[in-house]
């Protein structure tokens, strides 16, 4: 049985020159191409869903893979607060209507774990109703892999002194600025009780069909090649990666052209 993860435990990733980084990363992005011919052809569904502390590298990781990929069958939501007609629905609503269909992947930028972590530490809603969402949750995602998804679970965590130097980065940088706000600073206050309820979400959500998979990101370049190399990985199983031949009409079609 796999052990339940937690940020005690997650292991600091070796150091990586930026050349050999990038060689490893193209070759993962090559790979994510080969995939989603291979989904395409044969109507698998992939979910990729992203949490992890502020400036965790989200969305360099996000670039990284889109980069690589058709953006006619990828699909990127960004999960902020919901509006008011998502906050008078069920809160797992807005994500089932943003559920790939056969061939797509969907990549989420912040998840409906969101219920156990800002929800509860922000005391938006009552006890009661977060620790109900474990269950609701779990069920959630039981329900997505018994109809075939490939679920990926990737949750990105640094020190609190590399949280505090990449803000400080941002605010130094005009054209990264954008990303920081009195609200990132006001989570960061709220840490250690974001620490409990995280390690409480591995614990309660890490289970054998849907597992969290933590990968400790102060060294940024290590990070995602980590997490690429994960997500290939898990991508990958079950699958024949062998493409589909050519279709002969076609070839035949494009012969009498020339």
């Amino acid at each position: 049985m796999a052990m339940t993860p937690s940020l005690e435990t997650a292991k600091k990733l070796k150091a990586i020159p930026d050349e050999e980084a990038w060689s490893l990363i193209r070759d993962y992005q090559k790979e994510l191409q080969l995939l989603q011919q291979v989904y395409l052809a044969g109507g698998q569904r992939a979910i990729i869903a992203l949490e992890g502390w502020d400036a965790a590298g989200k969305g360099g990781l996000i670039r990284r893979i889109a980069w690589a990929m058709d953006p006619r069958s990828l699909f990127v939501w960004p999960i902020s607060a919901p509006n008011e007609v998502e906050r008078r629905q069920h809160y797992l609503q807005r994500f089932w209507e943003r559920l790939p269909l056969k061939g797509q992947f969907a990549i989420f930028d912040r998840t409906w774990y969101g219920r156990v972590l800002v929800e509860r530490v922000e005391g938006f809603i009552e006890k009661p109703t977060w620790k109900r969402a474990y269950g609701e949750i779990n069920d959630f995602e039981k329900a997505l892999i018994d109809d075939g998804v490939h679920l990926i679970k990737i949750f990105l965590h640094v020190s609190r002194k590399e949280q505090h130097q990449r803000f400080c980065d941002r605010m130094e940088d005009p054209l990264k600025r954008w990303k920081l706000s009195t609200e990132d600073i006001r989570n960061r206050r709220q840490w250690d009780n974001y620490e409990v309820a995280i390690d409480e979400m591995f614990e309660k959500t890490s289970t054998a069909i849907a597992p969290w998979e933590v990968i400790y990101a102060d060294d940024k370049r290590a990070a995602r090649v980590a997490a690429m190399r994960y997500i290939t990985r898990e991508l990958s199983k079950g699958l024949d990666l062998t493409l589909p031949s050519l279709d002969p009409e076609v070839e035949k079609a494009l012969r009498a052209e020339d």
